[in-house]
């Protein structure tokens, strides 16, 4: 209090010519200390970090009358079997990697990939016509169930990694909504699986920067399959046309919590590019030795997704985990840096932390993985193996449709805390911690005709 009261001393001396009475200064001195903390608490709320908000979400899932195509394993098989591009080596490949990989026969193609010979149908056209048909819905759908309008939304994120054309998605979007010439937008291309948790932290921190009025952002994630298609015979490179299908979703975060559905309470992210040697190419675009396009996974990706897995620990367990967890991990890590023997890592109990998981349905090795190093349930797994059976590998959105799965199963409950986990070349590991306001109204999402409480 020193400081506090040389300064009132200074501030009030000229007041001395005024020849005031003792109780005067005295209650002169009151008003400024008043007055100064009033001042320092104006100043708290006005830069403190504002709780951003998850208002609500839509998944796009196809109708009967949809343009996509259903593409069981029979299908599938026999389409490449009449193509004419894989040699009998890889299709004997394919059909054993689709009976282990844990899709059903429900998931999603666009029409393109039913013709032959696939490449020629694989157009800008027809790719654009993917992305509207599969975002649109969802946006459509995630407005209609906010009450939001197009004008009300201040920052627009989309993110598709392979797809990037000009006038970009963004573009796309506001012209069909027409949304406002002041948004402030951007396309995220690139980040892979995990763009989607990349996209609403970059959403939430553009909310907590934006003028003030600004209140809603509208984050868009998908993967469009249309142009992606691999018709070489590179085993490394097959894997992505039997794992990914058609899907995406919509998201509104908002600074209010108004109507909000979920609170944003923590978003980590821990990128293995510049640490981890074998991490920038183990999910790699590039050419096989025939010329053709398309995405190679690395041998190794289990290994360093447990590595990015394990940094990303380090990062969320301080925020979310109880102090007995915390201790526990902490001399398991300084144990393993100064002991010459490899210690295995101490994962903790992160069912203590939070009731229900989302982990990137990439596959089942992934998937397999990651229940085994956190020590899950099958029941804290299943919404990754339900999302994986019914829609495949969609990508960015596929976090979204396992959430949707969690409450269309009944159960979610309010003040329930959910971690999700993103994966994505680079190598990317991304975690978001949430915790619901209020549980959904009905069952009117995704898994609407799949699943009942």
């Amino acid at each position: 209090m020193g400081i506090v009261d040389d300064f009132l001393a200074v501030v009030t001396a000229p007041l001395a010519s005024f020849s005031l009475e003792p109780w005067e200064i005295q209650l002169v001195h009151l008003f400024l200390a008043v007055f100064l903390l009033a001042a320092a608490f104006a100043v708290y709320l006005m830069f403190r970090p504002q709780v951003v908000y998850l208002v609500d979400y839509a998944c796009f899932h196809s109708s009967f009358n949809s343009p996509l195509v259903r593409a069981p394993k029979s299908t599938f098989i026999e389409h490449n079997k009449e193509s004419h591009s894989i040699n009998e080596r890889s299709l004997r490949f394919i059909s054993r990697l689709l009976e282990r990989s844990g899709i059903g026969e429900e998931t999603c193609l666009p029409a393109a990939h039913t013709y032959i010979p696939t490449y020629k149908y694989c157009t800008i056209d027809n790719t654009r016509a993917e992305f509207e048909l599969v975002m649109f819905s969802a946006i459509d759908d995630v407005l209609a169930k906010t009450g939001i309008t197009p004008d009300a939304i201040d920052i627009l994120v989309v993110n598709c990694s392979l797809f990037c054309p000009t006038p970009s998605l963004v573009d796309i979007t506001v012209n069909k909504y027409s949304l406002r010439s002041d948004i402030r937008s951007m396309h995220l291309s690139g980040m892979g699986c995990s763009a989607g948790l990349i996209s609403v932290g970059l959403a939430s921190n553009l909310l907590q920067v934006a003028p003030r009025g600004s209140r809603v952002a509208l984050v868009i994630s998908t993967e469009t399959i249309t142009p992606n298609y691999y018709v070489g015979n590179e085993r490394a490179m097959l894997l992505p046309n039997c794992l990914f299908r058609v899907g995406g979703a919509a998201t509104l975060l908002s600074t209010s919590p108004v109507n909000a559905r979920f609170r944003i309470k923590h978003l980590v992210r821990t990128h293995a590019s510049a640490t981890d040697g074998g991490a920038y190419r183990c999910v790699f675009q590039e050419e096989d030795d025939k010329g053709n396009i398309g995405i190679n996974l690395s041998k190794d990706l289990m290994i360093i997704a447990g590595r990015s897995l394990e940094a990303n620990i380090t990062g969320i367990g301080p925020l979310v985990l109880p102090v007995s967890q915390q201790l526990l991990f902490a001399f398991c890590l300084v144990a393993r840096k100064v002991s010459r023997t490899r210690l295995k890592p101490y994962i903790p109990s992160f069912s203590m932390a939070f009731e229900h998981f989302c982990i990137h349905a990439g596959g089942r090795a992934v998937i397999d993985e990651l229940q085994k190093s956190l020590s899950l349930s099958n029941e804290q797994a299943e919404a990754s193996r339900m999302t994986l059976h019914r829609f495949g590998n969609t990508s960015s959105s596929t976090l979204w449709y396992e959430l949707a799965y969690i409450e269309a199963k009944g159960r979610m409950c309010k003040g329930d805390r959910i971690w999700m986990i993103g994966f994505g070349s680079g190598f990317k590991c991304n975690s978001a911690a949430l915790e619901c306001i209020q549980p959904p109204r009905d069952n009117n999402g995704p898994w609407a005709t799949s699943v009942h409480p």
